[in-house]
């Protein structure tokens, strides 16, 4: 363990074996520092915020603040980062508005710098957040779905797994799986071909979700016809697809009118 003298890390903290502490870092009673993580200098970890294994910290980070929430009442609360996840430079997490509610970031995501999780966020394993994207709070962000920079999401949106939400995006609907959205406010644009053949799925899957999209915005079929249909494919993508949008209850994000 590694705790730099400038360092101010409470004792009724608890820190895990082979941990590096900066200059200038404070750590808050009650936080919980997993094995093998590393804290940059500047940062600040307070209260109710537990850091899985090899977690990295980068310098000026604030996480587990209170929540910007004008109802929070000082409740008991906690903000969990999940296993080898890095928070880069200025980054914000905010722990949950609620009695012994968790703000959670799953495993391996990154949270870019000046990105901001609000009150009450779920995220995935291996999202990532760019850089001055704001999350409000409640909102859930399945597995591997990537939010360019600069992007703004209204509070109790979902964003499916494996989506990807262009850079200055307004996100005011829900965002389905495997798509591409872009826009203020945002549209679905076509498939995230690439982070779909990154993530090993094969031209069988991505053929039947292209199908899928066709079916939704571009058929003028009745949404529930469209999904029927869709249902027929059999595959899990388009299974989870379905799934996602018969339980949306903010309704998913329209398409781009063609030619634009």
């Amino acid at each position: 363990m590694s705790i730099d003298p400038k360092a101010s890390v409470s004792s009724e903290s608890e820190i895990g074996a082979d941990v590096s502490i900066g200059p200038n870092v404070v750590v808050e009673p009650g936080v919980v520092i997993g094995n093998g993580c590393r804290i940059g200098a500047n940062a600040v970890l307070k209260r109710g915020l537990l850091l899985g294994r090899e977690v990295t910290v980068c310098e000026g980070a604030v996480l587990g603040g209170e929540p910007q929430d004008l109802k929070f009442e000082r409740a008991e609360s906690f903000a969990e980062v999940g296993d080898e996840s890095v928070i880069r430079e200025f980054a914000t997490i905010h722990r949950s508005a609620h009695d012994g509610g968790v703000t959670r970031v799953g495993r391996n995501c990154l949270l870019m710098a000046y990105g901001h999780v609000a009150h009450d966020c779920q995220l995935g394993d291996g999202v990532v957040i760019a850089s001055y994207a704001a999350l409000a709070g409640h909102i859930h962000i399945e597995s591997r779905a990537f939010i360019s920079g600069g992007v703004v999401i209204h509070q109790f949106s979902h964003i499916g797994e494996l989506s990807m939400i262009g850079g200055g995006s307004k996100v005011n609907l829900d965002v389905p799986p495997y798509f591409m959205a872009d826009g203020f406010p945002v549209r679905a644009i076509g498939l995230n071909l690439v982070g779909l053949k990154r993530a090993g799925y094969g031209e069988d899957e991505i053929g039947a979700l292209k199908k899928a999209f066709r079916l939704l915005y571009r058929s003028k079929l009745p949404l529930r016809e469209a999904l029927e249909r869709i249902c027929s494919f059999g595959t899990p993508t388009t299974q989870h697809l379905v799934e996602f949008i018969r339980s949306s209850e903010r309704g998913i994000c329209r398409s781009r009118p063609r030619g634009r």
